[in-house]
């Protein structure tokens, strides 16, 4: 294992120092470090974060393996300064029993890009029925403590009590895809003037609001964890404002997307920007963007959502929904946020793992940490080019933009992934 001297780095925004990566941790922090055979990295202008983490990522295999795989969605994440993943279970077969969720994780770890983290299914099929093996799955080699039906909701209330009953035995969470489908049936982009000037079936903010103040009074009733997956309304911010208020164990996420892009973007029809829940409104951006900033939403999630390209590139009605995330989450941020990069560090590395229980993820850099490490150029500028992407799929809705900042170099216990903008293997 080589040593790694990387020479004046603002560690999170702090003045720059040198820090020595050796045996797998941050050996020294200090300035004028010389360390004889260590190879040198010239930091200079950059900025070191601990390894970010994505609590929200489809990684498609098995079954998708046409539109990404452990492999090359690992990759993706190391390119975007990722350390660590969570992988969602709707794969095929799903990822509801120890055997896939197990699957994943030795997938994630002979790729040896980031640390691959399962998320298990709550309901078996995610057919929102009857429970998972959720116990066998938390005891597995995988060590699940996230559960999610993520693309469908737990839309059962007795159900989703008993889901949550369950995972308090191992302080697990459930994450929850809040969406009534009875209110959703048919729906194609945001309910609202846009939809209705396209024609097309909209989704109505309520139908999110609803499930999340259904579950937090579940989560306050059984006094569990639940996570709010992709939150995207004002009303959705309310809703979590007041049940944090009250002490309610929840925590919610919002995706870079969804800071970004509003409704208006689906007045081409492209079906690029279809997922869901669907683009809002400015109105709803200016509401998340607060909350991010003040901690009623907790983390930034990518959502990373690769489809083949049949399933993008066809009429918006049969499009599938989602977009890929990963490559351009962290420009994203910093574009919306700014150079904050203590609020960067808390919303996208250590809050994250500290809710996925990844303890050697999250830390900021210091004598004898993880060395899990993110360097990034906040002056770069690039231009999205979705050939040159890592993931097997194109379907980015930034083609063409120009976003601030560049991911360097990134480190996974002490080994670099990526260097000098490109991965290493």
């Amino acid at each position: 294992m080589s040593a790694y001297l990387i020479k004046g780095a603002s560690v999170v925004g702090s003045e720059p120092t040198d820090l020595l990566v050796r045996d797998g941790v941050v050996a020294e922090v200090g300035r004028g470090l010389d360390v004889a055979g260590a190879v040198i990295i010239d930091a200079a202008g950059l900025v070191v974060l601990p390894g970010l983490v994505d609590l929200h990522t489809h990684l498609r295999e098995p079954g998708r393996e046409d539109a990404e795989t452990v492999e090359s969605g690992s990759r993706a994440a190391a390119l975007g300064g990722y350390t660590a993943v969570c992988a969602m279970a709707n794969t095929s077969p799903v990822a509801d029993t120890a055997g896939v969720v197990e699957q994943v994780w030795r997938l994630g770890r002979e790729a040896g890009l980031v640390d691959v983290q399962p998320i298990g299914a709550v309901t078996v099929g995610l057919a929102g029925e009857r429970l998972a093996e959720l116990g066998a799955m938390a005891d597995s080699a995988a060590q699940v403590r996230i559960f999610s039906d993520d693309g469908h909701c737990v839309a059962d209330p007795r159900l989703m009590r008993r889901a949550l009953e369950y995972v308090k035995a191992f302080d697990g969470v459930i994450a929850q895809h809040a969406e009534e489908p009875r209110l959703t049936e048919g729906a194609q982009m945001h309910e609202g003037e846009v939809s209705t000037r396209l024609g097309l079936t909209g989704w109505p903010a309520v139908a999110e609001e609803a499930i999340i103040a259904r579950d937090v009074l579940l989560a306050e009733h059984v006094g569990s964890r639940l996570h709010v997956c992709h939150v995207s309304t004002a009303g959705s911010v309310e809703v979590l404002r007041q049940a944090k208020a009250r002490g309610v164990r929840v925590t919610a996420e919002v995706t870079p997307h969804h800071l970004l892009l509003t409704d208006e973007s689906a007045a081409t029809y492209d079906p690029v920007f279809k997922v869901n829940p669907p683009l809002r409104t400015a109105t709803d951006i200016a509401a998340l963007r607060a909350a991010l900033a003040d901690g009623v939403i907790d983390i930034v999630a990518t959502d990373h959502a690769p489809h083949a390209l049949e399933d993008k590139e066809c009429e918006w009605a049969y499009a599938r929904p989602g977009m890929l995330g990963l490559e351009t989450a962290l420009s994203i941020v910093l574009d919306v946020l700014g150079p904050n990069w203590d609020l960067i560090a808390e919303r996208m590395s250590r809050t994250p793992a500290r809710i996925a229980g990844l303890a050697e993820h999250g830390i900021d850099p210091a004598p004898g940490t993880p060395a899990n490490l993110t360097l990034v150029d906040p002056a770069a500028r690039r231009t999205v080019v979705a050939a040159e992407l890592a993931s097997r799929s194109r379907n980015t809705p930034y083609a063409g933009t120009v976003l601030p900042g560049r991911i360097v170099a990134t480190f996974l216990r002490g080994e670099p992934t990526v260097l000098d903008g490109k991965a290493v293997k």
